[in-house]
């Protein structure tokens, strides 16, 4: 498997992953076999500030060359920044997907739903199971 995966994100089975930052917000973007499977990203449909989203609810879209994917919210909470560079630029989801391809960062309802994302290797083995 070619795929990057930091250990110290969180995933989840629809190809999201979650980082959790210091102040407790987590940030969120897809993985990179989600941008691979995808191919060149031409477009990017992100939330809106304040917009309260839920878990596994889309709350976005990234549109490629080849097909367009709902994003899904791993968990449930306020959207309080979103990368507005992707507008213009939505080909930084495939040039870095977990770093300057980052797609929100909202404030979670609680901490609880974190428990229920994915390790890096519990990722892997999705990723094995889909072949």
């Amino acid at each position: 498997m070619s795929e990057e995966l930091p250990d110290d994100l969180k995933y989840t089975k629809t190809h999201e992953w979650v980082r959790v930052e210091e102040d407790g917000t987590v940030t969120i973007g897809i993985t990179d076999h989600a941008q691979e499977t995808l191919g060149d990203l031409v477009f990017v449909e992100l939330p809106t500030l304040g917009q309260l989203v839920a878990v596994e609810e889309p709350c976005g879209l990234v549109e490629s060359v080849k097909a367009a994917a709902d994003i899904f919210s791993p968990i449930s909470g306020e959207i309080i920044a979103c990368n507005n560079k992707l507008i213009n630029e939505p080909e930084l989801i495939n040039s870095s997907p977990y770093e300057e391809g980052w797609l929100f960062k909202l404030k979670p309802d609680g901490d609880s739903q974190l428990i229920d994302l994915l390790t890096a290797e519990e990722y892997t083995e999705v990723l094995e199971t889909e072949g």
